[in-house]
């Protein structure tokens, strides 16, 4: 089912590979594609949970450099085309709070090294994976969905509130949509730039000169706090495992490949933990880039595809030095914009996540009210509304099939 369901998700975001594709053009491809198409989802979620500008580029930094490193490690350890990336639906998880979270930054870097230890721990502990594995997958995507759904209305509610910026972003999208579509997404980045840009020429360049735009690693102190723990940490890694580390099994699966999985949550899990304090806020298996790498666009020679692995952990390092600079653009663009262009970024996950909730009729109840209650975005004691969405969604399921 994960298998299907991404492969359908790849085919919107692809176009038909090329047979004389060689290995380090498709590993370079495939982190182009990567970094730019949701950059902006991890920035927009480490402010959600109160990182300054400076906090969020080291984030964006820390993330970057461990699941380069990890990548080529594991690619040139295994001879597979192994492919980690940031959690893009765990970012979206964290924007989701920007207007519910009332901690404090040190307690959500302090959640991010709890899901670091997790995800250590489930590939030593079987039984820990196996537990999140009983959590039913029409759930865990009902959850997904519910809050995605605020950032996927971002690009109508830019288009009302600043419809001379928004609209330039929503027209070359839907064109490199219909031709190109791999692309749309680094085309819609690209035009939200050219109107920062003018943007700022307009408003004579203010608050260009302020901005940080050199990546500095920048070191929090972790705290340990209850509410953050339940209600950023325990979400955070449900929605890694369940959205990006099973279809990421899957997906090289499907090209033949068997993930190797200790060592995979090995590295992603101290990656994730060196990284937390530096404000990365996990990294994982990658699902939808990974088909660039291990597919047939890195070559006939399936035994040679683990250099695409390598050569996009190789791109990513060099990526990582415009942590800074992304940033800085983020900070001075127009409100709403850049959410705009995280929103249509989503979208294609938005859809397979609805699908995934409601494709089972003995599911739709309980996945419906999973749903409602993530989109509401409801904080109670303190824990947001993804925590309380799979606490109501896996009740409903509880008391609905006993009856």
């Amino acid at each position: 089912m994960f298998t299907e369901r991404y492969r359908y998700a790849l085919r919107m975001t692809s176009t038909a590979p090329s047979t004389r594709s060689e290995p380090i053009v498709a590993g370079i491809v495939t982190a182009l594609v990567g970094f730019t198409s949701s950059f902006v989802v991890v920035i927009a979620g480490l402010r959600a949970v109160g990182a300054t500008p400076v906090q969020a580029a080291s984030g964006l930094l820390a993330l970057t450099v461990t699941f380069g490193i990890g990548m080529i490690a594991l690619s040139m350890r295994t001879r597979r085309p192994i492919t980690l990336a940031w959690s893009t639906p765990g970012a979206a998880l964290l924007a989701s709070m920007a207007n519910s979270y009332e901690g404090s930054w040190s307690a959500a870097v302090g959640a991010f090294l709890v899901v670091g230890l997790l995800i250590v721990a489930t590939g030593l502990v079987p039984a820990l994976g196996e537990l999140i594995g009983r959590i039913p997958t029409p759930i865990a995507q009902a959850m997904l969905a519910g809050v995605l759904l605020t950032l996927c209305l971002a690009p109508m509610t830019s288009l009302a509130a600043q419809p001379f910026s928004t609209v330039p972003i929503l027209v070359v999208w839907v064109i490199a949509m219909r031709w190109n579509a791999r692309w749309a997404l680094p085309s819609a980045l690209v035009t939200a730039f050219v109107v920062i840009g003018v943007n700022v020429v307009l408003d004579g360049g203010a608050g260009w000169a302020e901005q940080a735009w050199w990546p500095e690693p920048a070191w929090t102190t972790p705290t340990v706090d209850a509410a953050a723990i339940v209600g950023i940490a325990i979400p955070l890694y449900v929605v890694t495992m369940a959205s990006q580390n099973v279809p990421g099994v899957a997906v090289l699966r499907s090209f033949g490949y068997e993930t190797p999985w200790r060592p995979a949550m090995f590295v992603t899990g101290v990656g994730t933990v060196v990284g937390a304090p530096f404000g990365g806020h996990v990294i994982n298996l990658a699902a939808l880039s990974a088909a660039l790498a291990a597919g047939p666009e890195a070559g006939a020679d399936t035994s040679r595809r683990w250099i695409a692995g390598v050569s996009a952990g190789v791109t990513y390092l060099v990526l990582a030095a415009l942590s800074g600079v992304l940033v800085a653009v983020a900070s001075i663009a127009p409100d709403g914009l850049l959410e705009a262009v995280a929103g249509l970024a989503l979208l294609a996950t938005f859809v397979s996540a609805v699908l995934g909730a409601f494709e089972q009729e003995g599911f739709r109840i309980p996945a419906g009210l999973t749903f409602v209650t993530a989109a509401a975005g409801v904080t109670f004691a303190g824990i947001g509304g993804a925590f309380w969405a799979l606490v109501v969604g896996l009740l409903a399921f509880g008391v609905l099939r006993k009856r």
